[in-house]
């Protein structure tokens, strides 16, 4: 018993050493140096008014060096429109300002309309009883099975 369990620690040894193989030569590879601006400008914005789906929002920022300065907005949904301002700089951090407030729109004017009195409901006169013609059964459609044939016996032979 204890020749098996050796032989088996034996291949378990075998399966587990690690192969070791030559490293090839190692290829250095050219690398590329990036444009690195030292002082990053930028401004955009965009807004946008969709009076279909009435999408709202909008969006301002601006980038000196390593300040940051924007704005944005939108209509949350409970209909209240969100204004956030923010500024972001290595020495405060990003810190931003957060207000809410009611749409100021106008509610338009519909002009009411003239009010129509309702014509008199005039009872309908009765309907004709109409009697209607026999129900007819259809005859049964024949069965067509295939009739069963019993297995034959099984026979022996010696």
């Amino acid at each position: 018993m204890v020749f098996k369990f050796v032989i088996v620690l034996a291949f378990v040894a075998a399966a587990s050493a690690a192969v070791v193989v030559p490293a090839g030569p190692v290829l250095a590879k050219a690398v590329e140096l990036e444009e690195y601006d030292p002082h990053p400008q930028y401004k955009f914005g965009y807004n946008v008014q969709d009076g279909l789906s009435g999408d709202s929002k909008g969006h301002v920022e601006e980038r000196d060096g390593d300040v940051v300065r924007g704005e944005y907005t939108l209509v949350d949904a409970d209909g209240l429109k969100r204004t956030v301002t923010y500024t972001a700089d290595p020495i405060n951090g990003f810190n931003a300002v957060v207000r809410r407030e009611p749409i100021a729109v106008a509610a338009p004017v519909v002009a009411a309309a003239p009010v129509v009195k309702a014509t008199p409901v005039v009872a309908a006169a009765p309907a004709p009883v109409v009697k209607a013609a026999p129900v007819v059964a259809a005859a049964p459609a024949p069965v067509l099975a295939a009739p069963y044939v019993a297995p034959a016996a099984y026979v022996r032979h010696l």
